[in-house]
């Protein structure tokens, strides 16, 4: 028997409207909101993450927004594990958890699960480092191809954290990291989701363009010099990985004009956006919505309606 959903998963592609809907509901009903951002844990990232102003973060209750520095890292199973201690909380205050964002990976290993993954030893770890050191990472990547295709295909040449981490599990154990993948999906508790899908994606592609423009308006730049400025400013990091960030880097490094950046941060978000969508139509037992349209705010509401109802 499929058991009630105990939290409201909202996704959607960048500029879709997510935090804007759910600030709505949070008007209405009792709700604490659960960021499932990669980028809105770190410290400093306000502007390029479009992170909730403070107005917005006293509207409701936030979580999982600010609680790394630039230089940690944050992986989907310390997500998953974050949330589901949150949901539980959350529940025991007699409020109703809504999950909001557009990480997919996170929201894959929340609605699927996440393999066990097997430790490895300080000695290999180190030895991967070393002979990063002298070959480089784009060469680490093609040993990795060798020994493990499959990872390898999903990863950049310059992802070294993702990529010493499959060839130390190769190292470690003899087998690829994606054969530990889970074949049977393991929800972390039951939930129901929502995906916001645009149907007009010239639209969404004009709000993409203006929040960006917008974003530069208001000190984006600034911002990234003052973390480049930073002791533990590293541009490899995951979170100088995110999009317009690596853009803004390049840009300041005087690897591009400010015409190119501008173009090139647009088409990331862009692309970022396309990405968001193909994982969410792929997704099953889903509520898709056009974020465009009026039914968005009510279905939402329906679902959050039953949520409460199950409280009483």
């Amino acid at each position: 028997m499929t058991e009630k959903p105990i939290a409201l998963l909202l996704l959607g592609p960048t500029a879709s409207g997510k935090s804007a809907l759910s600030l709505k509901l949070a008007e209405k009903y009792p709700v604490e909101i659960i960021s499932i951002d990669s980028a809105l844990v770190y410290r400093g990232m306000d502007i390029g993450s479009a992170k909730p102003t403070e107005e917005e973060l006293r509207a409701a209750p936030h979580h999982l927004i600010n609680i790394r520095e630039i230089n940690e890292p944050y992986s989907a199973a310390d997500f998953v594990t974050d949330c589901t201690r949150l949901v539980h909380e959350i529940q025991g205050r007699g409020r109703i958890p809504l999950i909001v964002g557009g990480t997919m990976l996170y929201a894959k290993a929340l609605r699927e699960g996440i393999d066990e993954m097997p430790t490895t030893s300080p000695e290999i770890r180190a030895g991967v480092a070393e002979e990063a050191e002298k070959l480089g990472w784009p060469a680490m990547h093609e040993m990795l191809r060798i020994c493990d295709p499959e990872t390898a295909a999903r990863l950049a040449p310059n992802d070294k954290q993702r990529i010493g981490r499959a060839l130390e599990v190769f190292r470690m154990t003899g087998k690829p990291l994606s054969s530990f993948h889970r074949r049977e999906a393991r929800p972390a508790f039951p939930m129901a989701t929502v995906a916001l899908v645009p149907e007009d994606r010239k639209r969404l592609h004009e709000l993409i363009e203006k929040r960006f423009d917008a974003m530069l308006a208001a000190g984006f730049l600034d911002e990234v010099k003052g973390l480049m400025a930073r002791p533990d400013f590293d541009p490899e990091s995951p979170a100088m990985r995110a999009v317009g960030y690596r853009q803004a880097i390049e840009y300041l490094g005087g690897r591009r004009t400010y015409d190119e950046f501008r173009l090139a941060g647009i088409a990331a978000t862009r692309q970022l956006a396309k990405r968001q969508l193909t994982w969410l139509r792929s997704m099953e037992n889903i509520t898709r919505v056009d974020p465009f349209s009026t039914q968005s705010l009510s279905i939402c509401e329906q679902i959050i309606k039953i949520l409460k109802s199950q409280k009483r």
